[in-house]
């Protein structure tokens, strides 16, 4: 991708992607057509900071009184003679410290992004929230490789081969043995200090790692949405959604999908290149990548969030755009079935779609195929079969980092179902060999390490997998995440006991991580969040209870 665009095009790429999927889920969901969308945020974001004379749009909001702090790491804590480090990326918050034997230290794990994206957390986030309640002190602390903790010069196949789920453990379990923190007195490293491990998601599965692999040195972790279950395919991903989701959408959403595929494996040509340009992708050659852009809206979903200040509507107001009148489809008409004479529009020779889907290819021309620049063709921007679109090995191509952990332990790659007779939102097309070619387009073998045929998923799985359990290990999950199917709360998994030592608990209506989002005032947030976040607090200050009397400490003392 080459040329210029405009500043408009940068205007609209910074409307467009407030409140919207962050890069790295956009990445995760979409394989390599996430990649192509970061490519394009990224020459927009380029494009906006050399007009405007300044990149201080896109830093990190720096109102947060949390200056970063830096650890020194071996960059390969397994091979002794190794003499090569990198400093890791902290920052702390002792507004609630109140030194004394058992003040506890809740850490944050940054997971698949820059640490400074989780600063909100220590503000009034869950890590506030938990050290507020129980007088510790608060931290977020940067994965290896990602925001400014990178060890490595380039992000080649050989540079890339120390980030794997080993080394970050033990960079947190070095971390949490070692650290000293400014301006605090007392010793606060572990195992002489009870540490509770909080995570998300990639960073959920971490939380719960580290209670299994580091027992002596996490007195309690927090697993929230945590996917510690890996997977090759990850079609039950979209199939959450399908189910979730309003039911006239959803029905829209498998109505339309399975008359485009139709439309593409039925050999019409006339039909098929007609159906391309109803969605602005005329020129886009191979139909998989067609069908990739249209998962685009869908992921969406994920952005939910019950704060509305960080939620996105996105996928509510796509849904709500589905079901827009056009021409001489009336309002009257949208309550007939899908596929109703009086639904449809009449293109050329006789070609004929639901309203539906008129309206699908709308809504993927105004927000996904706008943000290709006039300078570059639809192939340049929504093309996957180009090797060389994904050789760039810079440091400023961050989009290799999750994607290098997908393909070498992680998978997760978005296919449709198994069973073709199952209801759909995603096109068939959608493949784990069109899913997972990237891997190779990006990742050539190095001199040192090849990246795997398929990733070693059972790295990830030997940990514990839907059934990973301990004391003082919390599971939080989302009724209706996506993600749901990849944590212990998957309908795959066996039903557990909620209790103070080992937590289940099971957000209704929630979505991603929930739990891990708060307000200044607990009392402002919807009841279901000041619910969990009680119960969290509850279960905490009992987890230091018994760390008091295991270690013969007074706590009568209420802070």
């Amino acid at each position: 991708m080459h040329g210029k665009i405009s500043l408009v095009f940068a205007v609209l790429w910074l409307a467009g992607t407030t409140n919207a999927l962050s890069k790295v889920d956009q990445a995760r969901i979409l394989g390599p057509q996430g990649v192509n969308l970061w490519m394009l945020d990224k020459v927009a974001q380029n494009t906006y900071i050399a007009q405007e004379g300044s990149q201080k749009t896109f830093k990190a909001d720096d109102t947060y009184d949390f200056p970063a702090q830096w650890f020194k790491q071996p960059l390969d804590h397994f091979d002794k003679n190794s003499k090569h480090s990198f400093h890791q990326r902290y920052w702390v918050s002792t507004r609630h410290y109140e030194p004394r034997p058992g003040a506890p230290v809740i850490v944050l794990d940054g997971g698949e992004t820059s640490g400074e994206d989780r600063l909100p957390f220590l503000d009034t986030g869950i890590v506030e929230i938990l050290a507020r309640a129980t007088g510790g002190v608060g931290v977020i602390l940067e994965h290896r490789y990602y925001g400014q903790s990178i060890p490595v010069s380039n992000f080649s196949t050989d540079a890339l081969r120390f980030l794997n789920n080993d080394q970050s453990a033990a960079d947190s379990a070095n971390f949490m043995k070692n650290v000293k923190f400014d301006g605090v007195d007392e010793d606060l490293t572990a195992p002489g200090t009870p540490w509770i491990y909080y995570g998300g998601s990639y960073a959920g599965a971490r939380a719960a790692h580290m209670k299994v692999l580091y027992p002596d040195i996490v007195w309690g972790a927090i697993a929230s949405s945590a996917v510690t279950h890996a997977a090759l395919e990850n079609w039950q991903y979209m199939e959450v959604i399908r189910e979730a989701a309003d039911s006239k959408c959803a029905d829209h959403l498998v109505n339309s999908i399975n008359t485009i595929d139709d439309v593409l494996i039925g050999g019409n040509k006339f039909f098929k290149n007609q159906l391309k340009k109803l969605f602005g992708l005329g020129d886009l050659e191979h139909d998989e990548d067609f069908v990739s852009v249209l998962e685009s809206p869908l992921g969406s979903w994920q952005a939910k969030c019950w704060d509305p200040e960080v939620g996105s509507t996105g996928f509510d107001d796509f849904c709500d755009f589905l079901d827009k009148p056009f021409g001489r489809v009336t309002t009257a008409a949208l309550d007939l079935p899908f596929g109703h004479e009086d639904r449809k529009v009449f293109l050329e020779d006789g070609f004929a779609l639901d309203i539906a889907i008129i309206n699908y290819g709308k809504w993927v021309k105004e927000h996904v195929v706008t943000r290709c620049p006039s300078d570059f063709s639809v192939e340049d921007c929504f093309g996957t079969f180009d090797d060389e679109k994904y050789k760039d090995i810079g440091i400023d191509q961050d989009w290799r980092l999750w994607l290098f952990q997908v393909c070498t332990e992680w998978g997760y790659f978005t296919t449709a179902p198994p069973d073709q007779n199952m209801a759909r939102i995603v096109s068939k097309l959608l493949t784990l060999g069109y899913e997972s070619k990237i891997c190779k387009q990006a990742f050539p073998p190095g001199k040192h390490f090849s990246v795997p045929s398929l990733p070693n998923i059972t790295a990830v799985n030997a940990l514990g997998d839907f059934w990973i359990a301990a004391d003082r290990l919390a599971i939080i999950d989302g009724e209706v995440d996506p993600w749901r199917p990849d944590t212990p709360h998957s309908d795959d998994a066996e039903e557990r006991e909620d209790t103070l030592l080992r937590p289940f608990k099971l957000i209704p209506d929630g979505v991603h991580h929930y739990d891990e989002y708060g307000l200044a005032n607990l009392f402002e947030e919807p009841a279901e969040i000041r619910k969990i976040h009680a119960e969290m607090i509850t279960f905490v200050n009992s987890w230091l209870r018994d760390w008091n009397v295991e270690h013969g400490i007074d706590d009568t003392t209420e802070l």
